[in-house]
């Protein structure tokens, strides 16, 4: 549902601190495009630990121009699912946490990750200018842009005369394209701590912000049977394959049945020789629902379908699962998104909304009760893909974006702890 502005009132004045504030980023605007274009020539792929280390070095220098604590937590290692059906540790980058004025009226929780889906040894490594002026490179909407636009805020709301009454946490994550399941327990902590949450992945090329999204969940289904010659010993053979194949009929047979609720088999890895009945097959699959009714309705008919693919002979093994609950528009949500339109306003900077399918850490902050606008970063589009984009232009109109409903959030213009009570 996209929302619309119709009776929408004149915008308010700025006040005149907030315009030297907001002048202030205009002039540092190249400084923010150019920060982040040299963080994107650092190749940082969620599983390149030397790449995600050097990235991490350099935003650190970033944080410590900032008042408060800087910490690094080395995240624990993520189970994964070989072809084999083997369980592997995969390592995880280290997380950063910046901490200021913790006692602070107003709590704000402010999020990002600085890995992308790039791989090491990628070919798409620099940003370059387009023929439309747009800039092109690895990670540049999503979501270094949104870093750089992030801190550029932080640094121009700290000089205001009224910093003193808003204290924020700075979490940057080197897990999330791959479901932050290991700085999941992260989020959740720092989400209980705040009123509000920021989230700078990147906006729609227009401008507009995700609404609601939808929850998602990664599943790993390793099926065993039993080998046998396919001529001789035949019936004595427990195929794994087609078990996994019936699995993978009762899970695709959810897709229409309820509103909102999309199962997508992805992958199955299962097989060998073709004079040997399989004894192993991997289904794998991504689940999207709207709610956590649909979740629940979800998860038992992933459930139901398992059930087909056990037998004599035949095991089923689920791995993974629900990572990001879903993340309605409930009456807080609402508040919130109408309060960052009405600051966009007063920067003639007009702003809507729509549902998204995909998922961020703003469910994880949703989940843990935490109000939050997770689409503040730069304009941008064509992101996981080297058509990339960000618009430079849109570097400067986040980050007053970001400065100005700080500083509304510390006027009490924006009532952060009726926000967060009414999550309840």
């Amino acid at each position: 549902m996209t929302n619309d502005n119709h009776g929408a009132r004149a915008a308010k004045p700025v006040e005149a601190e907030d315009r030297f504030m907001l002048d202030r980023l205009a002039r540092d605007g190249a400084a923010l495009v150019e920060r982040a274009t040299t963080w994107c020539g650092v190749n940082s792929g969620s599983g390149n630990l030397e790449g995600l280390a050097t990235q991490a070095d350099l935003l650190v220098e970033a944080l410590e121009v900032l008042p408060g604590e800087v910490t690094r937590s080395p995240l624990n290692p993520t189970l994964e699912v070989a072809a084999d059906g083997a369980e592997r540790r995969q390592a995880n980058g280290e997380a950063l946490l910046l901490t200021v004025r913790s006692h602070a009226p107003v709590q704000v929780i402010l999020t990002g990750h600085y890995d992308t889906v790039f791989p090491a040894d990628t070919a798409f490594r620099h940003v370059v200018a387009r023929d439309d002026g747009a800039l092109n490179g690895p990670g540049i909407a999503d979501m270094k842009g949104g870093i750089s636009v992030m801190l550029g805020a932080l640094a121009a709301f700290e000089r205001h005369s009224l910093a003193h009454a808003v204290g924020y946490r700075v979490l940057l994550s080197p897990d999330e394209e791959t479901g932050s399941i290991a700085s999941a327990p992260l989020l959740a902590k720092i989400g209980r701590l705040g009123h509000v949450g920021m989230t700078y992945e990147p906006a729609m090329d227009d401008g507009g912000l995700a609404g609601a999204r939808k929850g998602s969940g990664n599943f790993h289904i390793v099926v065993r049977g039993r080998a046998a010659h396919a001529g001789r010993d035949f019936d004595k053979g427990r195929n794994a394959v087609v078990a996994a194949m019936a699995i993978g009929q009762a899970l695709a047979a959810l897709n229409g049945r309820r509103e909102g609720v999309t199962v997508n088999l992805a992958k199955i890895d299962g097989g060998g020789a073709l004079n040997i009945v399989p004894d192993l097959a991997v289904l794998r699959f991504n689940a999207r629902f709207p709610d956590a009714a649909a979740q629940a309705w979800l998860e038992a008919g992933i459930d139901e379908a398992l059930e087909i693919g056990r037998g004599e002979g035949l095991s089923v093994e689920r791995h993974g699962g629900v990572t990001r609950p879903a993340k309605p528009l409930n009456p807080a949500q609402e508040r919130l998104l109408n309060a960052v339109r009405e600051t966009g306003a007063m920067l003639g900077q007009p702003i809507a909304w729509k549902a998204s399918g995909g998922v961020c850490e703003g469910n994880n902050l949703f989940a843990a009760g935490l109000p939050n606008v997770d689409t503040l970063g730069v304009r941008g589009g064509d992101i996981h893909s080297p058509a990339e984009f960000a618009r430079p232009e849109s570097f400067v109109e986040r980050a007053q974006l970001s400065a100005l409903l700080l500083a509304r959030l510390a006027r009490g213009e924006i009532d952060a702890p009726a926000l967060r009570a009414a999550m309840t």
